[in-house]
């Protein structure tokens, strides 16, 4: 079993996600681990304008990074950009190779925890707003979503520049802020929906600290537990 990430969206959240995926794997040596093979396809346009009509589809370039990936035998995907989920329906059909969604990953773990029913905020680039990325795939198991007004989600996407620009400790104020005010608003919990954000609010405490998702760590939970299941090693159990 190897895992492929079509990763470079950015890279930094890519290398976040392979130690997320490190992290998550119960292993007591080297070789217990799952293999991975990476593809940082930072030549992948931007999603986001993509989406809002103002660049370039992004969809022939992940595909040569899809095909890479299958070529190098991985035989599953993740895909640790959100936005680019945008593509998933198209990006399946065009290989064998399961590839695992982000949204569904979340899904499942906040149905383990009993939230069912809940509303749940979302803090995401303007493009996996506008694309309805969380709201029709967490719908149709059950979750309201919440987003910030315009004057917050332009707060937002100041923020996701800032990390993609190395300024984390700025955005980690604007995110908090973001976060918070989705909280007052009756969000029982809080995704952080765009690859970039857990990375600003990885310091976040207080009472905002369990109220935060992060859909990156679920998704490569459910990674390891998609490979292990493919191995005939009963005793491993995701952490």
């Amino acid at each position: 079993m190897m895992l492929g990430v079509l990763g470079g969206m950015g890279p930094m959240a890519t290398v976040d996600f392979m130690g997320k995926v490190i992290r998550n794997t119960p292993a007591a040596c080297d070789q217990d681990h799952i293999e991975m093979v990476v593809c940082s396809a930072t030549s992948v346009p931007d999603r986001t304008a993509a989406i809002l009509d103002q660049g370039r589809d992004p969809l022939p370039a992940m595909l040569d990074a899809l095909k890479r990936l299958e070529r190098s035998g991985a035989t599953c995907i993740a895909i640790p950009c959100n936005t680019a989920h945008h593509w998933h329906g198209e990006l399946q059909a065009r290989t064998h190779v399961p590839i695992l969604h982000i949204v569904d990953a979340l899904a499942d773990a906040l149905a383990e925890r009993g939230l069912k029913g809940t509303t749940i905020g979302v803090l995401a680039t303007d493009g996996t707003v506008r694309a309805g990325i969380y709201q029709r795939r967490l719908a149709k198991r059950g979750f309201a979503c919440a987003m910030p007004d315009a004057a917050g989600q332009a707060e937002v996407m100041r923020a996701i520049r800032l990390v993609k620009a190395g300024d984390v400790g700025a955005a980690t104020t604007i995110l908090s802020r973001e976060a918070a005010t989705l909280v007052t608003k009756g969000c029982s919990q809080v995704a952080m929906a765009c690859t970039e954000i857990p990375l600003a609010l990885a310091a976040a405490d207080g009472e905002l600290k369990p109220r935060l998702l992060d859909p990156t760590d679920m998704l490569a939970r459910a990674c390891v537990r998609s490979c292990l299941a493919t191995l005939d090693k009963p005793e491993r159990r995701v952490a």
